[in-house]
């Protein structure tokens, strides 16, 4: 079984197929792992569309399944793997990083209180907030 890591996702798409650099998903695979959807278009979030290159030196659509590790990288973000194939990293640029840095706004969260009840950062923008984290290392 094949794991594809991205930002905060650990998914395990059913029809997955690794086949060296290559990281072969179809259209529900792609949007459990990324969040993006494959649309004739290209490849899309919310209103961004990437289109998908025309010709490149290996091909990047194979029936019903997209290379996403190559179109992930023609986006301009990292891809790695181990060596058996079995575990993915669709990173993010480190352009994308230091933008969403600049703005200073944590990524929405949630998170349970000491009683149970859920709270999403969300519920809080335009508040003050104060973040503490910790770590053990």
């Amino acid at each position: 079984m094949i794991t594809v890591l991205n930002e905060q996702r650990e998914t395990r798409p059913a029809h997955a197929l690794a086949e060296g650099d290559s990281l072969w998903l179809d259209r529900s695979g792609i949007e459990a792992a990324t969040g993006w959807q494959w649309k004739p278009e290209g490849l899309c979030q919310g209103d961004l569309c990437t289109p998908l290159p025309r010709q490149t030196a290996k091909p990047m659509v194979r029936g019903d399944q997209l290379d996403i590790a190559a179109l992930w990288q023609h986006m301009g973000h990292p891809v790695e793997h181990d060596s058996a194939g079995q575990t993915w990293v669709l990173g993010t640029a480190a352009a994308a990083r230091a933008q969403a840095l600049s703005t200073l706004e944590a990524p929405d969260f949630e998170l349970p209180d000491l009683d149970g009840q859920t709270h999403r950062l969300s519920d809080y923008r335009g508040k003050k907030v104060l973040l503490a984290t910790w770590a053990s290392w």
